[in-house]
């Protein structure tokens, strides 16, 4: 059975529902159910990059599955996403989200020096790699090919927005700023999640509006201006923006808090982060 005969699916929102890698259909080669926890090694610009990935439970090499990269923060690394430590949730709390309906393969990257610098492009060019080295391995549906992270993690998949939109469905940026990994390009649209904290000292919330508004632009959405919480409310605020284009919805979340991977509102025990970012991915089918 080719990759092309395994699904064929009708559009939904103009987008393919479904657009299988060349992977589907063969057992994989390079990943295995070690891989969560033995680093997988690709040469990129004469250095040696590592990352991880998770796959789901029984999984099948004739589904496509969607993918989703998990980066880590300035500091941190691929492991401590993986394990939830760190102040991180595993996977960012993702995974057990999923059903037998929606399930995804999980990438963990690690940056160079404990970042995302991206410097001359070279973490783009990493992650396209990537892509293509787990197109090749693994059954993905390469139209819904998905990254999120925290602060630099977040900025780097700010960075993916702008440079890989073409070969992405959504960006999911938690705390990010629109500097510290860069922005090539960054006029296609792409579906983008943001969250950020209102007392953020570290990265500014100014800085988040800055890239959200560039993917409103992007996405023809409707002027708007969205609500804020108060400082000390101990609240969120989620404002979905009207008029984008259904292919290309923006969501954006201001909480009262600081710069925090896990915000919570007041009383609450857990986050929302987790919740929020799995709705806005899994609209996707």
């Amino acid at each position: 059975m080719t990759a092309a005969s395994l699904l064929i699916l009708t559009t939904l929102d103009g987008i393919s529902a479904a657009k299988p890698s060349s992977g589907c259909g063969n057992a994989p080669m390079i990943v295995t159910s070690s891989s969560t926890t033995t680093a997988l090694t690709v040469k990129v610009n004469g250095k040696n990059r590592d990352y991880y990935v998770k796959l789901p439970d029984n999984y099948d090499k004739n589904h496509p599955y969607r993918l989703i990269y998990t980066l880590h923060a300035l500091s941190g690394t691929a492991s401590q996403v993986i394990a939830g430590t760190g102040g991180y949730l595993p996977w960012y709390g993702l995974p057990p989200l999923s059903n037998d309906n929606i399930s995804a393969i999980y990438v963990a990257p690690n940056g160079i020096n404990k970042g995302w610098a991206n410097q001359g492009g070279e973490d783009i060019t990493f992650i396209s790699q990537l892509n293509q080295i787990l197109d090749a391995d693994l059954c993905i549906d390469q139209n819904l090919r998905f990254s999120t992270g925290f602060s630099y993690g977040a900025a780097m998949s700010f960075s993916i927005g702008c440079s890989l939109a073409k070969d992405f469905r959504a960006v999911a940026v938690l705390s990010g700023n629109p500097i510290i990994s860069g922005c090539a390009g960054g006029n296609d649209p792409i579906a983008y999640y943001a969250q950020h904290g209102v007392g953020d000292a570290i990265l500014p919330i100014s800085d988040a509006r800055v890239m959200r508004d560039r993917f409103l632009k992007n996405n023809g959405c409707a002027v708007q201006t969205a609500s804020e919480p108060a400082t000390g409310s101990g609240k969120h605020v989620k404002t979905s923006y009207t008029g984008c284009s259904k292919d290309y919805p923006v969501t954006w979340v201001a909480f009262d808090g600081g710069h925090s991977p896990q915000p919570m509102d007041s009383g609450m025990s857990s986050t929302y982060a987790n919740t929020e970012t799995w709705e806005f991915f899994s609209q996707f089918t």
